[in-house]
């Protein structure tokens, strides 16, 4: 069986947890080290049982535990050739731990087969993720203006999609942020709108995803009722009912997703 939680989700902070069997992966470090602990701790796990760590920006909502993190943990953090030089660059003492990838390349972490892909967004060299095990694989696709050929390809046919939602056009449309960050969160590096997220979800539905699990979700511009209803409603029209949606929520561990 694999265990799948997100740890929190959204703009103040990220951090996704796969776990299979006696093996551990989280996926960004957006969250202090005490409330990742803490998360970790309701599966009986801390830190120093990962198997290892992924990256996939450079953005603060994604790695800000990790000036603390690198000075009291010996653990493997995996990230793109253009995030590693980032990292090199920002926080010291991270520079043994690091262990870079050309975006597209895949590697193994424990028992999880890792395959990497580009996403378009407004950081460097930014990626996400496919995580595959004996029971099945699940597709990490947050923080992108739109769904890269990438990520369409090697997302296709996982049995969970972690899937962002950010915003309702309308809302952010309409709502009091200025005109230069409205344009940024729309733009091709910006980030998937509600409408984007439910015509992926059907692909993926269609390609024999059973579970998405939205994420991501703007505490400004959108919410998940929203969020639910975009996506829900367009996989019901495309006869694709039986896919399980929900929502990872803000500030606090979602319910575990098994396949």
């Amino acid at each position: 069986m694999t265990q799948v939680c997100t740890l929190a989700s959204g703009s103040s902070g990220n951090a996704l947890l796969v776990s299979h069997g006696r093996s551990h992966v989280l996926v960004d470090a957006g969250i202090s080290v005490r409330r990742i602990n803490a998360a970790l701790g309701a599966f009986d796990l801390s830190i120093r049982d990962l198997d290892g760590l992924l990256i996939t920006h450079s953005h603060s909502d994604h790695i800000s535990a990790l000036k603390t993190w690198v000075k009291h943990y010996d653990l493997p953090i995996f990230t793109s050739d253009g995030t590693a030089f980032e990292l090199h660059n920002r926080i010291g003492g991270i520079a043994p731990l690091l262990h870079a990838f050309s975006a597209g390349e895949g590697f193994c972490v424990g028992d999880f087969a890792v395959r990497s892909f580009s996403t378009s967004h407004d950081a460097g060299d930014s990626v996400c993720y496919r995580l595959d095990t004996d029971d099945g694989s699940v597709g990490i696709l947050t923080d992108t203006g739109y769904v890269t050929p990438g990520a369409a390809k090697t997302l296709q046919g996982v049995s969970m999609l972690v899937l962002e939602s950010n915003h309702d056009v309308q809302t952010l449309l309409h709502g009091s942020y200025p005109y230069p960050l409205k344009k940024r969160i729309l733009g091709r590096g910006g980030h998937l709108s509600n409408d984007d997220a439910a015509q992926f979800a059907v692909s993926a539905a269609r390609s024999g995803t059973a579970d998405v699990l939205l994420a991501h979700l703007s505490e400004e511009n959108n919410t998940p009722a929203m969020a639910l209803d975009a996506v829900r409603s367009a996989l019901d029209a495309h006869g694709c009912g039986s896919v399980a949606v929900s929502v990872a929520p803000r500030a606090e561990p979602s319910p575990i997703h098994t396949f």
